[in-house]
């Protein structure tokens, strides 16, 4: 009976063992070559907490990444990953980002490929609402950090020492980090000069390394098996249309989309909030996006990107004017950041498409914050032009 109760826990710690021996280029041979592809609009998080499919992804001059967070889901005809696939420009938008993606979460991300980034094109979406005073918090930071970005930053080094540091000491502050042994110690031996520490981590460095293979396989045998594929509607409608002629249709469309509120948002997020609406009145008061720790994580994201020489575009995405208004959350409070945060990336000698003086305008926005309609239209120009080398404005006029 022993033989027979011992067989089946044989049998799996066998298989796991040749799983881990399993040479990783064997893995990659029997990933299919449409991977990347089937990838550029998953939005998959194992795809974001990974390392391979945006390896090949950067090596491939047929991608623009497009870095960004919840907004990125909202699809549409008007949306990048549409726009671009109807209206070929020499690239295929590939979208890396979800809910709570911030500062911080992109920035381990960037400083996994810094080696692919140098005259890389890409484009980062910023939202205000990032910049709560406190930075990202734990809701939003445990479910988008990545194991194996937290271990390869840790041995890292190629990355400008004092930067790592500063990155370290923020990861430092949140509980995957904290809970995690051997991360935990090898990030604070970089940043501190007690020789037990170093001897500590010292120790735990051939472990470390060992578990940092582990985490690089699984990410293969991720990849290969695929994630879910999900049904991705897609608009041949805008293919071919002036910029003019889209921003008619958009407004047609959001009009349409909007009629249940004077807010301009999309009616079915409206009926979500509706009967909590008279209590949202004025409970914003005294709210500010000027002044958050998310501006020092977004510096560790400017200074890696110039590092790396990457060619970033960056897009500032306005609030919803009239809720805003509505929830009290004072005006000066959001110009504070549009102007702060266009100073933050124009002082590092990068590029922004300035959205912040559409707060009010109808249908760009297609709920209290995320961009929609014609806020898509607009995003789509400013990228074509960037892509393009075009002298012309990024950010037409209203």
């Amino acid at each position: 009976m022993k033989k027979v109760f011992f067989a089946p826990l044989i049998l799996a710690f066998l298989v796991l063992f040749i799983l881990v021996i399993i040479p990783n280029k064997w893995i990659e041979n029997l990933i299919p070559k449409s991977r990347i592809s089937d990838e550029a609009t998953e939005l998959n998080k194992f795809m974001f907490q990974g390392k391979y499919v945006q390896d090949k992804m950067l090596e491939s001059n047929k991608y623009l990444p497009i870095y960004g967070s919840s907004e990125l889901s909202r699809l549409d005809q008007f949306h990048p990953s549409n726009y671009f696939k109807e209206n070929y420009d020499g690239f295929t938008p590939f979208l890396i980002g979800t809910g709570g993606t911030e500062s911080l979460i992109h920035f381990l991300n960037f400083s996994e490929h810094t080696n692919q980034l140098k005259g890389k094109k890409m484009v980062f979406v910023l939202s205000p609402q990032w910049f709560q005073p406190g930075g990202a918090d734990e809701s939003h930071f445990v479910p988008n950090y990545s194991t194996l970005q937290g271990y390869d930053l840790a041995f890292n080094d190629k990355i400008d020492p004092k930067l790592k540091k500063m990155a370290i000491k923020r990861l430092l502050k949140y509980t995957p980090v904290q809970n995690d042994q051997m991360l935990s110690t090898l990030y604070e031996a970089e940043i501190s000069n007690d020789p037990w520490k170093h001897w500590e981590a010292s120790l735990e460095k051939p472990f470390a390394l060992a578990y940092r293979d582990v985490l690089v396989k699984k990410d293969l045998y991720y990849t290969l098996a695929g994630g879910s594929h999900r049904n991705r509607v897609i608009s041949s409608s805008v293919k071919g249309k002036s910029w003019s002629h889209l921003e008619k249709e958009a407004n047609q469309l959001g009009s349409n989309e909007t009629k249940s509120n004077h807010f301009y948002v999309i009616n079915s997020q409206y009926y979500k909030i509706k009967s909590r609406v008279p209590e949202l009145k004025n409970y914003k008061k005294g709210a500010t996006y000027g002044h958050s720790l998310e501006y020092q994580d977004f510096q560790l994201v400017l200074d890696l990107l110039k590092e790396s020489g990457a060619k970033p575009l960056f897009i500032s995405v306005p609030v919803n004017g009239r809720w805003y208004d509505y929830t009290g959350f004072p005006k000066e409070g959001r110009t504070a950041y549009y102007k702060r945060i266009k100073k933050q990336i124009e002082d590092e000698g990068f590029q922004i498409a300035d959205f912040s003086s559409h707060e009010y305008d109808p249908y760009f926005m297609k709920d209290t914050i995320h961009i929609g309609w014609k806020g898509w239209v607009y995003a789509d120009e400013a990228i074509k032009n960037f892509y393009d080398d075009n002298n012309k404005t990024l950010v037409k006029a209203k």
